[in-house]
């Protein structure tokens, strides 16, 4: 099956494509070859533009001591195990005192290396970090792969406490989410969002070998979904009646 997500705010879209960047980073980081390390880097550089929201920080504070009030609201409940749930809350406050420490936006610290910043700054300009541009970064790229990984592993530690803030969120926020089987008649379905609930974050799962890709849109009132066909180099309505797995999560 194929996951499909889409986020119902801003916030959450942030925190996705943050998911994203750091699901990347730790792909990147283990490996040996210095084109993935390059790459690395500028994933690094991709979290720090992300992160520079000046909301940020304090959207995912909130959101962590909003998860941690509706945790203690089901102490007491002889349906939740308080050992599982002591658990949660205390990672949550972990992350919570991490972010909370943390001076500044994320990555803050690595502004002040002016070796990095030279990097970052080139690193926007098709081809700007080639030899003759940035021969130092050149130099690096033909370090030790021991020493290269050491070095970004140094530098993305201080997007640590960001990166398992927004695990720690996205997980407690899917884990919300009950799925229900759908059908979409004709390739399209338009459901709506029951009142009194604030939804975050909507996930479609979908067999691959259906050959189609769900086009999804929504606000506060009603989620719409359209499946296309991919069909030569372009993609076309499907009218099959096409069963799907969805999940709305709060």
């Amino acid at each position: 099956m194929i996951l499909y997500e889409y986020p119902f705010n801003e916030r959450i879209r942030t925190y996705l494509r943050l998911e994203h960047l750091f699901r990347r980073l730790g792909e990147l980081i283990p490996r040996s070859h210095p084109l993935d390390h390059h790459y690395a880097l500028a994933t690094i550089f991709e979290v720090m533009d992300v992160a520079a929201r000046a909301d940020l920080k304090s959207d995912v504070l909130k959101d962590l001591e909003r998860q941690k009030q509706q945790l203690h609201g089901y102490r007491g409940n002889p349906g939740v195990e308080e050992s599982v749930l002591d658990e949660v809350i205390g990672q949550i406050e972990s992350c919570f005192s991490s972010v909370n420490n943390t001076p500044g936006r994320a990555g803050n610290s690595l502004t002040e290396n002016e070796w990095l910043m030279s990097i970052r700054s080139r690193a926007g300009i098709p081809g700007g970090t080639c030899e003759f541009d940035l021969p130092a970064y050149y130099a690096w790229q033909h370090h030790p792969a021991g020493d290269r990984r050491a070095d970004l592993e140094r530098w993305a530690g201080t997007l640590a406490p960001l990166a398992e803030s927004i695990h720690v969120l996205l997980k407690l926020f899917r884990d919300s989410g009950a799925p229900q089987k759908v059908m979409a008649a004709g390739g399209q379905l338009q459901q709506t969002l029951p009142q009194g609930r604030t939804f975050q974050l909507l996930r479609l799962r979908i067999d691959p070998t259906l050959g189609l890709v769900p086009e999804i849109s929504g606000n506060r009132l009603i989620v719409s979904v359209r499946l296309m066909r991919q069909e030569a180099d372009r993609l076309v309505p499907s009218t099959d009646n096409t069963s799907f797995e969805l999940t709305l999560c709060a």
